[in-house]
């Protein structure tokens, strides 16, 4: 059992994290507004100090909703600092939001607001990694080790506890194996125990942890487990056998008040979709004032290039394999296709007009598509949508394709950044994009998507596979 100061101190260093994140946005407040008007300025004018302290409140009010101080055991380092700072923009962004309302946004210096975002986001980031860093050291000394019993003999069981002997950040020690049928175990670096001896062992030597890994045709032992640990105040968690599957975002659900298994299922329920919705409806807006006139400029030069409309429609699959229309502008002279076949633009396509080759190296022509994020068929952050024709001819090909469309699809996406961009002459390269966009999903976060939009402003529009 872990010694009762380290709990006790756990509970203390979480308390400490919530002040601390309070303090820490006001700090950053009183230390940017020094280097923005100068250090001679002092006492505080009442509006920028009771925008901190409202900024502070909603800290200690968000922070907790949004599972800031959850517990951070057995993840990576980035987890924690990366939930903060998405958490720390969603309160600036409800900050911006309402001065506008009130019509006080002109009182402050966007200058001084910026950096009041950016100091605070880091601050608040940095503030995870020393707490996230000495928690760590000390489990990989051997303190604050939660001990953790598994039930199974197999090659889950194995795997899990292979896992927490060599992960030893992670803080969990193996103390006893049990198992039905001790005879059949492949484990080799532990002795099994018959799983009759599990109740004697728990009650005899308090236990954190309980791990049931048994394969999904011996899950019928998960009954009479927890008959023997209904005593027990040690957490039971049964690891199913489903590595072997193709999951997507899986969890627990509670349907019609019946627990189940999520195996495929969408990250943008509940309050995941709140902070998304919110997410995409204020950047769009905003970005959508600020390139206003390069829209209007751009729309001048597309008419100016040759004949046709401004935009080009086209059907796509979006969320749920619901098709939408999107907005691009046209960048190809207006020509017939055959029904029932999209030909993705080559380089060097002959259909491309001089200005169209333009916007497509630099993106630009993408740009229409915030007011799709506007009318909510599309995320700024997300997979990028294909033709409705695509989806068709590759949806057999490759493993997954279509769980693409559990979210939203984006204008830019991590496949983007990471270069799975442009035309996919190649089944390995819709592979590869697919994989990417996978990956998305299943580590959907409110600071996922930040990075993400703050990777696409870093590596630029411009792309050698955009023509």
């Amino acid at each position: 059992m872990v010694p009762t100061h380290f709990r006790s101190h756990a509970v203390l260093i979480g308390w400490l994290t919530r002040i601390l994140d309070i303090l820490l946005v006001g700090a950053s407040g009183l230390f940017t507004f020094g280097l923005r008007f100068g250090w001679d300025v002092f006492p505080l004018p009442v509006a920028y100090g009771t925008l901190m302290v409202i900024g502070g409140l909603l800290v200690a009010v968000v922070f907790p909703l949004l599972g800031v101080y959850d517990s951070w055991r057995a993840r990576g380092l980035a987890s924690p600092a990366l939930r903060v700072f998405g958490a720390w923009s969603l309160v600036f962004m409800a900050l911006l939001i309402g001065l506008v309302l009130a019509k006080e946004a002109e009182t402050f210096s966007r200058l001084w607001l910026t950096q009041w975002w950016l100091v605070s986001g880091a601050a608040l980031a940095v503030l995870r990694f020393g707490v996230y860093l000495m928690l760590r050291m000390l489990r990989q000394r051997g303190m604050n080790h939660h001990k953790a019993v598994v039930v199974g003999c197999g090659a889950l069981a194995q795997n899990l506890i292979l896992r927490a002997e060599t992960e030893r950040w992670a803080g969990f020690d193996v103390v006893r194996v049990f198992c039905s049928n001790p005879q059949d175990s492949i484990l080799t670096a532990h002795a099994v125990e018959p799983l009759d001896a599990l109740f004697a062992f728990v009650s005899a030597s308090p236990v954190d942890e309980v791990w049931i890994a048994v394969p999904l045709d011996q899950s019928l032992q998960l009954k009479d487990v927890l008959e023997k640990l209904r005593f027990s105040t040690a957490n039971v968690r049964f690891v199913p056998d489903l590595f072997g599957l193709f999951l997507i975002n899986h969890g627990i659900s509670e349907i019609m008040d019946v627990p189940m298994i999520d195996l495929t299922a969408s990250p943008m329920t509940g309050t995941n979709r709140i902070v998304k919705g919110i997410e995409d409806r204020v950047l769009a807006l905003l970005i959508m004032l600020i390139i206003s006139p390069l829209l209007l400029l751009i729309a001048v030069g597309v008419k100016l290039s040759s004949k046709g409309p401004v935009f080009f429609r086209q059907k796509r699959l979006g969320w749920g394999g619901q098709t939408f229309t999107i907005y691009k502008f046209r960048s190809m002279r207006q020509h017939e296709a055959s029904a029932g076949e999209v030909v993705q633009a080559s380089r060097g396509d002959p259909r491309l007009t001089w200005f169209g080759g333009f916007l497509r190296r630099t993106s630009l022509d993408e740009l229409p598509q915030f007011i799709n994020v506007l009318q909510g068929r599309m995320s700024i952050v997300g997979p990028r949508p294909h033709a409705v024709e695509h989806n068709e001819a590759y949806k057999a090909l490759v493993d997954g394709y279509m769980l693409r469309h559990k979210v939203k699809p984006g204008i830019t996406g991590w496949a983007q950044v990471n270069g799975w961009r442009g035309e996919t002459d190649t089944l390995e390269k819709m592979q590869k994009r697919v994989e990417y966009d996978l990956y998305y999903i299943e580590h959907w976060s409110l600071g996922f998507d930040l990075k993400i939009i703050f990777l696409t402003l870093l590596r630029g529009f411009v792309n050698k596979n955009a023509y």
